[in-house]
């Protein structure tokens, strides 16, 4: 009996280890890459991009717009994209297909 009960134990272990890869995929697919909004006319060659207010890049008139994964230090964003795809696909496990942005 306790043979059994051993038998169990390890099948219940392997589909819960298994559903934690599931869900960690998932995640990962379904969430957005790390943004800023930026000034695309700030641009200087050691700086960067300069951060700006999030609802600028909501505006139409603004010369704002969404800077992705981007290294981010003093309101200054650099080493982005200005593509959401390819900075989904840069996260690594590109999740292509995907809508949105």
């Amino acid at each position: 009996m306790a043979e059994k009960q051993r038998r169990r134990l390890r099948s219940s272990t392997v589909v819960l280890g298994g559903m934690g890869v599931v869900a960690a995929t998932l995640t990962s697919c379904g969430s957005e890459p790390d943004r800023r909004c930026v000034d695309t006319n700030s641009y200087e060659l050691a700086n960067g991009y300069r951060v700006v207010a999030d609802s600028s890049c909501s505006s139409y008139s603004s010369s704002a717009d969404w800077y992705y994964d981007a290294d981010v230090d003093g309101g200054w964003a650099e080493d982005g994209t200005f593509d959401r795809d390819e900075a989904v696909d840069r996260n690594g496990f590109g999740c292509h297909g995907s809508s949105g942005g």
